[in-house]
């Protein structure tokens, strides 16, 4: 049944291409008739003979031939002695007809001849005359074709049937796979819960930031469960034309129903889920896509087993319907990686590798601190390219180091020219950065520094990746603050001037700063409140304006404070400021064996 259904979705496919195609090609030849046609009569003047000069020809007798022919107000006039014929347009053929008959009756000397015109001559006048209905009926059946009226909401041709992943290919997630077991094992004996009355969650929503492994645990549980797998895109139910994505969810569910057991999956679902809204317009469409969703999703009872799964980076942005018992009703956090994930995590994606004997992937889940699954396969691939461009037989370790600077930092530009004014301002600048870090006691010791161009940045401190927390102390945000200004504190206190080489220092810091105030509560002068709004969204206008003033003062309060002790540190080492820069002029690193040396 399914694949008949398909068979003439790919017929109808196939129909409306050729139609468009056919369509298209009428058009170019229509213009290409027409253009040649404009040259032809344009490279025809010498041949053109005006209507005055018609009359005076006429009265001189100098005229042998017309040739007239009904409803056309072009003429073809045969001269005495002369072997071309030429060509006049007449303003009106009555009183033209007048003359010509007065000509012939009263002269004698002119032959009229009169045609009747041929259907080939009227067939680039009919077809110009449609033009403009061919060219909008083209255009709204191309229109169609991309909004998904021409496949009628079928538009689940990709979907996966069964998918080969299982939980077996996923690492770093073992809570959040022991609790997604249940809907596996319902899935595969759904009678086991209902007679025990259970009722299995109907909706389960995975959420976390972008390459945490939400996708993939959804096709881990369709293949354990060894069941069809249908996968759509939130943005794939946004549409132009009311009504559509609502027929979209409708189809959707209508293939689920037809291939239970099996799971439904939406990917970035807040694209649709996000909170209702009474405008008109395409908000007006979302909210009727959500509203058939959340129909959908109490329509079907626990006898069809059909688990519907949900993907999103962002659920504080979900319509609170989503989330009520019956629908979404358990969310699952799918979070980064910790240590022991990561190195899981680089494990998995190193099986096709070939590692050097002194390659350690606990080092490098180390200083990968925060990273993703995403991010951790990509270095990884990253290395061996840098690998093969260096001929090297497998991936060392030195090949990973760089693809964590190329993949955090970015690429290194050893080829761009640097002046030695720009030179010596990034050199302080940056160990201005490593020197503070060094007398601070949260922040984590310093690995490299370079003035070599990486990215977006004219040279870079690289730290060693901090350890996995899950909250950060007040003392530890007031240092970041410390460490971030440094750059900024050396460029002041050896150059006498500042560079715009600390914006993305200062961007930062600000914002640790507001975040300390508006979101922590560790403001003295503010107090311990939180300005987010039931949205997740900072809310400045919440206490009045006086407030909003007094947060401004606390942030320069805060960011001040910082920049001083910054200067302050680097006053009280300035000898060792003036040997890092001396020694990154000239050697433009330094590793961290090397920076040591400089507090031994």
């Amino acid at each position: 049944m399914n694949k008949d259904k398909d068979k003439s979705k790919k017929k109808s496919e196939v129909l409306l291409n050729t139609l468009i195609t056919i369509f298209t090609i009428a058009i170019i030849v229509l213009i290409g008739f027409l253009a040649y046609q404009y040259n032809k009569d344009k490279n025809s003047d010498e041949n053109k003979l005006a209507y005055t000069d018609l009359v005076k020809e006429i009265q001189a007798g100098n005229v042998e031939k017309i040739e007239m022919t009904t409803g056309s107000m072009s003429l073809k006039v045969k001269m005495k002695d002369v072997e071309k014929e030429k060509t006049t347009i007449i303003p009106s053929v009555q009183v033209f007809s007048e003359l010509v008959q007065q000509k012939v009756l009263e002269e004698n000397n002119i032959e009229l001849e009169t045609k009747t015109p041929s259907i080939l001559s009227q067939i680039p006048s009919y077809i110009f005359s449609i033009l403009p209905t061919i060219i909008m009926v083209a255009l709204f059946i191309m229109i169609f074709k991309m909004q998904g009226l021409g496949d009628k909401g079928e538009v689940y041709d990709d979907t996966e049937r069964k998918t080969k992943i299982t939980f077996d290919n996923i690492a770093g997630l073992d809570e959040e796979k022991e609790e997604l077991k249940e809907i596996v094992e319902f899935l595969k004996k759904p009678k086991k819960f209902t007679e025990m009355g259970a009722k299995i969650p109907k909706g389960v929503l995975l959420y976390g930031k972008p390459g945490t492994g939400k996708t993939l645990i959804a096709k881990a549980i369709a293949g354990e469960a060894d069941v069809p797998f249908i996968s759509m895109s939130g943005s794939e139910f946004i549409e132009m034309f009311a009504g559509l994505g609502a027929s979209r969810v409708r189809k959707l569910f209508d293939k689920a129903r037809k291939l239970a057991p099996c799971i439904v999956f939406i990917d970035e679902i807040d694209a649709i889920g996000s909170r209702r809204t009474s405008n008109s317009g395409a908000e007006s469409e979302n909210n009727q896509t959500l509203n058939q969703l959340l129909v959908e999703m109490d329509g079907f009872s626990s006898e069809e087993t059909i688990i519907v799964l949900a993907a999103t980076n962002r659920p504080e942005m979900l319509d609170k319907a989503l989330l009520r018992p019956g629908r979404f009703d358990r969310q699952v956090t799918v979070p980064a990686p910790d240590l022991v994930g990561r190195e899981a995590i680089l494990k998995i994606h190193a099986k096709d590798k070939k590692l050097a004997d002194d390659v350690s992937l606990y080092s490098i889940a180390e200083d990968t601190a925060g990273f993703t699954g995403a991010e951790l396969a990509n270095i990884l691939n990253e290395a061996a390219i840098i690998a093969t461009k260096k001929d090297h037989t497998a991936i060392t370790n030195a090949d990973l180091d760089e693809a964590v600077k190329k993949v955090t930092v970015g690429l290194e530009k050893t080829s761009r020219k640097i002046s030695d004014k720009d030179k010596k301002l990034t050199a302080y600048h940056e160990a201005g950065h490593a020197i503070v870090s060094q007398f601070l006691p949260t922040q984590t010791a310093v690995k490299e520094v370079s003035i070599i161009p990486r990215g977006m940045a004219g040279g870079y401190t690289m730290y060693k990746s901090d350890e996995d927390k899950y909250y950060i102390s007040k003392t530890e945000m007031q240092e970041k603050l410390i460490a971030l200004l440094g750059g900024r504190a050396a460029e002041k206190l050896i150059l006498d001037d500042i560079s715009t080489g600390a914006s993305n220092d200062l961007e930062v810091a600000t914002q640790i700063a507001r975040d300390m105030i508006t979101v922590y509560g560790m403001s003295d002068s503010i107090g311990t409140i939180s300005f987010k709004d039931s949205d997740g969204q900072i809310n400045y206008q919440m206490f009045g304006e006086e407030m909003q003033d007094a947060i401004g003062k606390e942030v320069k309060r805060l960011i001040d404070t910082a920049y001083k002790d910054a200067q302050e540190i680097l006053r009280q080492n300035i000898e060792t400021l003036h040997a890092i820069a001396k020694v990154l002029i000239t050697k433009e690193k330094i590793n961290e064996e090397e920076f040591n040396k400089f507090f031994a």
